[in-house]
């Protein structure tokens, strides 16, 4: 998943492979658990060879990472561009969580709580994902600066408000999964957000 749209052709091509490998091993391993697949078999399920995907991803494991948390991150994406220009960044991401939560259906709540077992059940996932929810954060962080106004790549605002947001969905995650899935999940996200919150 690329925050920045690609603009040629080759480059389209190139992120349309990379999202079907992310997706064919997420399922697999959804399926199996992340011992019982392999890369070959998650290249053959994306019609791709071995090779291939190894210039696309390092190791089954990072290609599981980014095909779990992909697809959220991405959500978050495109409802936190759609947030009201005049609320504050922090609103904006509180009210984001709160809106995804309200679209969240039994079939991707079931989902999610089966990768989030899967990943904390597997020490080497954890690590990618801790790869993939940085560079998810700094995918927020530029949707961020845009909502700003901020020409800075180093502008620490926008980057310390992506960090606050990925730390909410992580916590809110680790949280949801110990409750067997049973709290609400937009609730914990928010309530992980408003614990560093200014009171007005």
């Amino acid at each position: 998943m690329n925050q920045s749209r690609p603009t040629g052709l080759r480059e389209r091509k190139r992120e349309a492979t990379r999202l079907r490998i992310a997706t064919e091993a997420a399922r697999l391993a959804t399926e199996r658990g992340v011992a019982g697949v392999t890369a070959d078999e998650i290249a053959d399920a994306a019609d791709i060879s071995r090779a291939t995907f190894f210039r696309f991803f390092a190791a089954k494991e990072t290609a599981i990472a980014e095909g779990f948390s992909g697809p959220q991150v991405e959500g978050l994406l495109t409802v936190l561009r759609a947030q009201p220009a005049d609320l504050a960044p922090l609103e904006a991401v509180a009210r984001t969580f709160h809106e995804l939560g309200q679209h969240l259906d039994d079939d991707t709540r079931t989902l999610v709580l089966e990768q989030a077992r899967i990943a904390q059940d597997s020490p080497a996932l954890q690590a990618w994902m801790a790869s993939a929810w940085l560079r998810d954060e700094q995918f927020v962080a530029e949707v961020l600066a845009d909502r700003l106004g901020s020409p800075d790549p180093h502008d620490p605002g926008p980057r310390m408000v992506a960090a606050v947001a990925m730390a909410a969905m992580r916590i809110g995650l680790d949280t949801w999964v110990a409750r067997d899935g049973r709290a609400d999940l937009a609730v914990l996200f928010q309530d992980a957000v408003a614990a560093v919150q200014t009171p007005d």
